[in-house]
């Protein structure tokens, strides 16, 4: 298989599509998609095929994720994603995480969140990327405030997670609010 690799100053961002994920999950071993997921634990490569077997995409929405990996140690360390993608409106929701906390807090989510936007408005036609943060996700927030998210609203109850419906503020950005 061949990926297309975006470089930043210290990460390769590796895009991944659906159809590499039918590749992996129907060519590789488990352990072979643990270790190029970086999946750490048999619960994370759970979640991810439990994603796969019931659809990442729909007749109308997809994705594109790029696997974060470090230069240095050529580990993968997190991802960025557009996601629930619709291309017929030209809409996409940006999500994000680094898995170890080693890797935070050193400016990588900037590397690369910077460039996996400029693929959505330059490569995929995007017109308009959400993103949705809980509210007590200060770096997410700040993370928003950075790229000059515009906040719209706030999702009551929008998600289940750690056994709990949490809110979700509403962000956006148009292409037409980035610098060129």
């Amino acid at each position: 298989m061949h990926y297309e690799i975006i470089e930043t100053p210290r990460l390769f961002l590796r895009k991944l599509t659906p159809a590499d994920y039918i590749y992996l999950f129907e060519h590789k071993s488990v352990e072979e998609i643990m270790t190029f997921l970086g999946h750490q634990t048999e619960e994370e490569f759970l979640k991810e095929k439990f994603k796969y077997e019931n659809g990442y995409t729909t007749y109308r929405s997809t994705f594109v994720l790029f696997q974060m990996i470090d230069k240095e140690s050529q580990k993968v360390i997190g991802g960025c994603s557009l996601h629930n993608w619709f291309p017929e409106h030209r809409r996409a929701e940006i999500g994000y995480g680094i898995f170890d906390d080693a890797h935070k807090n050193l400016g990588l989510m900037t590397e690369a969140v910077t460039e996996t936007i400029a693929f959505g408005f330059e490569k995929m036609n995007l017109n308009r990327i959400e993103a949705y943060v809980a509210p007590y996700n200060i770096p997410s927030l700040k993370l928003m405030e950075k790229f000059s998210f515009t906040q719209e609203g706030l999702l009551r109850e929008h998600y289940f997670s750690n056994d709990q419906l949490d809110d979700s503020v509403v962000f956006s950005l148009l292409r037409k609010e980035t610098v060129n």
